[in-house]
């Protein structure tokens, strides 16, 4: 049983990177077109990944609490704990731009997309000229109506690890003077960092009911980081208990 799901895994992980690279080579003509037309073939390319997904690999997606979705811009907080809420997020908004790591950008194809996106680019090394461009990106694509989606903790964390909130999220949070959509999941019990191995199963996205804008960084960054951690536990433990011996 086991390594009939590291067949299906390993070939879902050749699928995910072939069709992705695929798509933005052949889709290299949007690069000249309007920005909504590449969004558009993006939704498509996310929502193909989350078929592959499920298909191949047996792993499904439910959504939870689209009624707490902001209408207009706002801020997203995700949980990060997998490579799947990056692109499978996406397509539960209605125009997101997400913080990406500066270098992401460099990537040929994958960097230009990230570009015609609106994507906001984070150097985390370079300083506070680097914040203020950052912040400046983020209240422009704000300004435009669109959701910024933000990982608080930067990169994945392990399911049950110790949170590491940033104070880069609540710094976006003061200057974009808007509501917080807080997200919990559960992807890393079925997607676990380092390791070819998927677990057949449901993830679960569940968007939370919204910060309010202008609270002091002290209760907003208590709340978001408790509002997420409690239902991130409470997924991954309702993950556990569908989890399959091998």
């Amino acid at each position: 049983m086991k390594a009939i799901q590291y067949a299906r895994s390993i070939l879902f992980q050749f699928l995910f990177y072939f069709t992705t690279t695929a798509m933005l080579v052949l889709w290299s003509p949007l690069l000249l077109m309007p920005r909504s037309w590449a969004m558009a073939a993006f939704r498509i390319n996310a929502r193909l990944e989350i078929f592959l997904l499920r298909v191949v690999a047996g792993v499904k997606l439910e959504v939870r609490g689209r009624e707490n979705i902001v209408d207009g811009a706002c801020l997203v907080a995700s949980k990060h704990q997998s490579a799947f809420e990056t692109f499978a997020l996406m397509p539960q908004l209605r125009d997101p731009a997400y913080l990406m790591k500066k270098e992401l950008f460099r990537i040929p194809f994958h960097g230009w997309f990230s570009y015609k996106f609106g994507m906001i680019p984070v150097a985390r090394d370079q300083g506070a000229k680097a914040l203020r461009e950052m912040l400046k990106a983020a209240q422009t694509r704000a300004a435009a109506g669109r959701e910024i989606i933000i990982f608080p903790e930067g990169t994945r964390r392990p399911v049950g690890a110790e949170p590491d909130y940033k104070t880069g999220v609540f710094l976006l949070y003061q200057a974009l003077k808007l509501p917080c959509v807080p997200v919990a999941l559960n992807s890393g019990v079925f997607w676990p960092r380092r390791t070819l191995l998927l677990r057949q199963g449901t993830v679960v996205f569940e968007f939370l009911p919204p910060i309010p804008a202008g609270l002091p960084r002290a209760e907003f960054l208590a709340r978001l980081e408790e509002t997420i951690e409690s239902a991130s536990n409470r997924l991954a433990a309702e993950a556990r208990s569908q989890l399959a011996p091998f």
